[in-house]
């Protein structure tokens, strides 16, 4: 029988570089690795039916969005082997008004937010001007489910007649209005962040809201900036989600908050920023592989998870 160790199931051609990375961090970590594509899914299958297969953990970067995928992370978690992430968690996780719900109860900061049911399901909107006072003006509006490059959101609704037409976009989804959180700005830096947890391991990074370009955050930032209060919020996060390959955004505000603004995205996208001016930077993207496959071969826990962002955490 054919054991592989570490199988990353992609369906997004961006993610090559990404896998590559993947693919040399478990060639270190002394195991069997092996990308499957849209191309090789069929064989992969048959292959585990037959029995000539067996795969001991499953990154699964395809199931959400290609479902001919599922059988495959199906027969791996029928085995009993390892799954990142099983795919009703992600569903469960992608929706914003649960999320939202959830981080709450588990004590996350987030933006003063009115849940609206489905179009489809209730096209009264059932709230008043008055509702809208908390959220301030202009404030945002996003679908719960409908996620990826800021589909359906409105930055800067005024007022009930903007959330009617948002509503009608998506009718069939649910629909938050938040308060529009603004950060700090302080040396020419925007106080937004990007967590990503993996495993364990929190990594963070300066991202710009506006550019969507990603800066390093180095160890005189965490120090001077008090950037530490980032991580134990990711760790929240991942608690509070059952997730153990997300990204998150905070934003600190002039108030000094630490606000959650974009929940959980469960299909992180880690193009490397070597060929991508909007990409990952490339040392984080090679530290989330370095502990994909750590995480296989069985190696110690990532302590606090901070190894690249501060001094000592190696």
């Amino acid at each position: 029988m054919d054991v592989i160790d570490l199988a990353v199931a992609a369906d997004w051609e961006f993610d090559a570089d990404f896998i590559r990375l993947v693919r040399e961090a478990a060639i270190r970590a002394g195991l069997t690795m092996r990308a499957i594509w849209p191309a090789d899914l069929g064989e992969t299958v048959r292959r585990l039916a037959a029995g000539e297969m067996d795969i001991r953990f499953l990154f699964d970067r395809a199931s959400a969005t290609s479902p001919e995928f599922l059988p495959l992370q199906e027969f791996v978690r029928g085995r009993g082997r390892e799954v990142i992430d099983p795919v009703e968690k992600l569903r469960w996780a992608s929706d914003k008004a649960t999320m939202h719900l959830e981080f709450i109860a588990g004590g996350l900061m987030t933006p003063n937010t009115v849940i609206l049911p489905s179009f489809a399901s209730r096209s009264e909107l059932g709230i008043t001007e008055a509702d809208l006072v908390p959220l301030g003006n202009p404030f945002v509006i996003k679908p719960a489910n409908t996620t990826g490059g800021s589909l359906g959101v409105v930055k800067d609704a005024r007022t009930l007649d903007d959330v009617a037409a948002a509503r009608r976009t998506y009718p069939s989804d649910k629909y938050l209005l938040q308060e529009r959180i603004l950060p700090r700005v302080e040396d020419g830096k925007r106080f937004w962040f990007r967590g990503f947890f993996i495993l364990g391991l929190v990594q963070c990074a300066w991202w710009d809201d506006k550019t969507h370009l990603y800066v390093e955050i180095t160890p005189d930032d965490v120090d001077r900036y008090g950037l530490h209060v980032l991580y134990p919020i990711v760790r929240r996060i991942a608690s509070v989600s059952k997730l153990r390959f997300f990204s998150t955004e905070i934003v600190r505000d002039e108030t000094g908050r630490s606000i959650v603004i974009d929940y959980v995205n469960e299909s992180c996208d880690m193009r490397l920023r070597s060929g991508h001016a909007d990409g990952v930077p490339d040392a984080l993207v090679a530290a989330v592989a370095t502990r994909i496959a750590s995480f296989v071969r069985g190696g110690p826990s990532p302590g606090n998870g901070m190894n690249l962002n501060r001094r000592g955490d190696t």
